[in-house]
């Protein structure tokens, strides 16, 4: 087990092409994302924040950062999880998005975890338009 995660592990469930969903035109490609985040840890923790790291195949890198989780700040007991879902829009029809959630123990200690690379591909490249 990771020290710095604490025995939070995050899964990624699930990952789908938005088609058809209305998005700017300079980011035409929107993906919708579901995470697990569970403790299995013996220590409750409160993620109060999370950084994703977007890099498109194009070259551009876009970092999201801040508070929370969708609007809330789980608290998750041993054996609790907490799943959500987002998304992505990205401008080229390949990325990759990774990151980390940042919590913090009862006692006040640290606790970062890294969230599983994923790529983001739209299913025929180069024939999608405007999403």
């Amino acid at each position: 087990m990771d020290d710095a995660a604490r025995g939070l592990r995050v899964n990624v469930d699930q990952l789908v092409y938005q088609e058809g969903v209305l998005t700017p035109p300079d980011t035409p490609h929107c993906f919708a994302y579901y995470i697990t985040i569970l403790n299995e840890g013996e220590e409750t923790i409160t993620v109060r924040g999370r950084k994703w790291v977007v890099t498109e195949s194009n070259g551009e890198v876009i970092a999201v950062e801040g508070d929370g989780v969708v609007g809330e700040f789980p608290v998750l007991g041993p054996g609790e999880h907490f799943s959500y879902n987002s998304y992505h829009m990205i401008r080229s029809s390949r990325a990759i998005a990774q990151g980390s959630y940042l919590g913090v123990t009862g006692s006040g200690e640290p606790v970062v975890v890294g969230i599983p690379a994923f790529e983001l591909v739209t299913p025929e490249a180069g024939e999608v338009g405007y999403c």
